[in-house]
C-alpha cells in the first residue's frame, strides 16, 4: 500500500520548537524508522505529526484501554490523525486493564506491554513532555525514592524514546492548535484521586507561586544533572561487580568477595550489589534490603542472612548470606530466616 505524502507542517512556532525536538532525538540516537505512541491527546498528536516530518518511516500504535464510555471512538479518531498525518501504519491496540498497584499502575503494565508487542523491533517514542519530568522528580522526592527515581525519565530507555523532555505541555496544545487538531482530554488527567494529578493541579502550582516560577523546569533540568551523576555512579559499580564477582564459578553459583567491596564509597558499593541481584533475578531491593546487604559487608558481627525474595517452594526465601568471606544466595527455610 502506498502512503501518501505527509501533510506539510505549518511554520508556526510551537510545531516548530516540538519538531526540533525530535529532529534532535532522531540524530542524537541514530534512528530513523519508529514507532510512536498514540492516544489523541495534545502531547503524542504533535509528536506524531512532527515526527512524520522528521523521520523515514513512522508507524503508529494506538491502545485502547476501555476504562471509558466510547473508548473506541477516541482511539478510532486519534487513529484518523495518524493516517492523516502520513504515518506508514496505523495499529489501534484494545487491552484489559488489570493487575495489582491499582488503576494507574495496572493500565501503565497493559500499555506498555501492547506497545512492546506492537512495535516490531522499532523504538518506540512517547510523549512525555517536560512537565511530566518534573512531576516524576517531584513524586520520587516526596516518596524517597533515591537517585534512580529522581533522575527521571531517560530520553531514551531501549525501546523507549522520550523526545519531548524539553518542550512544556503548553507548548505541544500550540502545537495542536496550529495544526487545527482538538486534542483528547482524558477525564483520568484532572480526577484527584490519582496523585500525580494532585501533583499537577495543586503541589506544582504552588511551588511556582511561593519560588516565582521556573519549578518545573528546575526539576527537569536537576533531573538531566542527577542523571550524568547516576551513569557515572554505574560505571563505577559495574567495575566494582566485575572486580568483585568469582567468573571462574558457573553464573548460577557467583558470589562477590567481600575485601573488595569493602573499601568501595557507599554509594557504588550498593549499587554493584544491586546489579548483582538483579543479575540473579530478583525483585528490584528496596533500601532497607540494600542496607541490612550492606552491613553484612561493612558492618559484619555475625548477623543473619537478609530476604531479598520467595523461594520455589511455600516456606522457602532467597537470602543473601555472608560465608567465608564471600556474599552468596541461598534458598532457606522461611523459618530460619525469621528467627535469625
Amino acid at each position: 500500500m502506498t502512503v501518501p505524502p505527509a501533510p506539510r507542517l505549518p511554520e508556526l512556532p510551537a510545531i516548530h520548537e516540538v519538531r526540533l525536538a525530535v529532529r534532535a532525538w532522531l540524530s542524537t540516537h541514530d534512528v530513523r524508522s519508529v514507532a510512536v505512541a498514540l492516544s489523541g491527546g495534545a502531547d503524542s498528536a504533535a509528536l506524531t505529526a512532527a515526527v512524520v516530518a522528521e523521520a523515514d518511516e513512522v508507524h503508529a500504535v494506538v491502545v485502547d484501554h476501555r476504562l471509558q464510555e466510547g473508548s473506541p471512538d477516541v482511539a478510532a479518531r486519534a487513529a484518523d490523525f495518524a493516517r492523516a498525518r502520513g504515518c506508514a501504519s496505523v495499529r489501534v491496540v484494545a487491552v484489559d486493564v488489570t493487575g495489582p498497584g491499582g488503576l494507574e499502575a495496572a493500565a501503565r503494565t497493559a500499555r506498555y506491554r501492547a506497545l512492546d508487542e506492537a512495535r516490531g523491533g522499532m523504538p518506540v517514542l512517547l510523549g512525555h513532555t517536560l512537565d511530566d519530568q518534573a512531576e516524576t522528580v517531584l513524586l520520587g522526592l516526596g516518596r524517597g525514592s533515591g537517585l534512580r527515581s529522581i533522575c527521571g525519565m531517560a530520553p531514551f530507555d531501549a525501546p523507549w524514546g522520550r523526545p519531548l523532555l524539553g518542550v512544556r505541555r503548553s507548548v505541544t496544545r500550540r502545537a495542536c492548535g496550529e495544526l487545527g487538531y482538538l486534542p483528547y482530554e482524558d477525564p483520568h488527567n484532572a480526577d484527584p484521586r490519582f496523585t500525580r494529578v494532585r501533583l499537577r493541579t495543586e503541589a506544582l502550582p504552588m511551588l511556582e507561586e511561593i519560588l516565582g516560577g521556573g519549578v518545573a523546569a528546575a526539576l527537569a533540568r536537576t533531573a538531566a544533572q542527577l542523571r550524568d551523576d547516576g551513569e557515572a555512579l554505574d560505571e563505577a559499580a559495574a567495575d566494582l561487580l566485575a572486580r568483585a564477582a568469582t567468573p571462574r564459578e558457573p553464573a548460577a553459583d557467583c558470589s562477590l568477595d567481600v575485601t573488595v567491596l569493602t573499601d568501595a564509597p557507599a554509594a557504588v558499593r550498593r549499587r554493584a550489589v544491586r546489579s548483582w541481584l538483579l543479575g540473579r533475578g530478583t525483585p528490584a531491593p528496596n533500601d532497607k534490603s540494600l542496607r541490612a546487604i550492606d552491613d553484612l559487608v561493612v558492618r559484619w558481627r555475625g548477623q543473619g542472612p537478609v530476604a531479598v525474595g520467595r523461594g520455589p517452594g511455600a516456606g522457602t526465601r532467597l537470602v543473601v548470606l555472608r560465608r567465608r568471606g564471600r556474599l552468596s544466595m541461598e534458598f532457606v527455610d522461611q523459618q530460619r530466616c525469621a528467627d535469625d
